[in-house]
């Protein structure tokens, strides 16, 4: 396992999703694609003992590196790290279904992540929004999650303006994540290139 997890081009998202057996879950693994990686790959984490098994190919989509399950634990979210879809400069947010027993992913249909380069996304905790922060875009996205698990329509799109001071890493926005409140009132997002948090 240690050589297949060396070979992963790079593993970022890591999320658990509960089985139907209580002392076990489901783990995701996201990653950047590349001739060894193709996706986002599963394996089963025993609890009682620790022991992870060997990850397996979940599904096929292009750099998935960081992942979001929905709620009610039968959905999963990922970025598509781009900086282009569908011919326009933008990275993608995909949409699966779980299939509890096997850890296999169906796709359910992609959408626009608003910006290029989308690095980090969240459900909020209604589950009806996916929310992502694109880095190389320096925007925040909301899209509408449809009553099937589906990504609707964006419903909004903020592009961050200004600098940093390391001319380097913040000659422009960088949105570097988002995440809602506890009461699910409000989204905050970091933006790297700003070094700001912006509510």
């Amino acid at each position: 396992m240690k050589s297949f997890l060396g070979s992963l081009a790079l593993v970022f998202g890591v999320l658990a999703a509960s089985t139907a057996a209580a002392d076990e879950c489901l783990v995701y693994l996201g990653t950047y694609t590349g001739p060894k990686s193709k996706g986002i790959y599963v394996s089963q984490l025993n609890r009682a003992t620790g022991e992870l098994s060997a990850p397996e190919l979940a599904a096929e989509t292009k750099s998935p590196s960081f992942l979001a399950i929905h709620p009610n634990g039968r959905l999963l979210y990922a970025v598509g790290e781009v900086a282009e879809f569908q011919g326009k400069k933008a990275g993608s947010i995909s949409a699966f279904s779980i299939d509890r027993k096997s850890g296999k992913l169906t796709a359910l249909n992609q959408q626009t992540s608003g910006g290029d380069g989308p690095c980090h996304l969240v459900v909020d905790r209604a589950g009806k929004y996916v929310l992502a922060a694109n880095y190389g875009g320096g925007s925040v996205t909301a899209i509408a999650i449809k009553e099937d698990g589906s990504l609707g329509e964006v419903t909004a799109c903020v592009e961050q303006e200004g600098k940093g001071v390391n001319a380097q890493r913040q000659e422009k926005p960088h949105g570097h994540s988002i995440n809602v409140d506890k009461e699910n009132r409000f989204a905050v997002a970091a933006d790297l290139g700003l070094d700001k948090l912006l509510v």
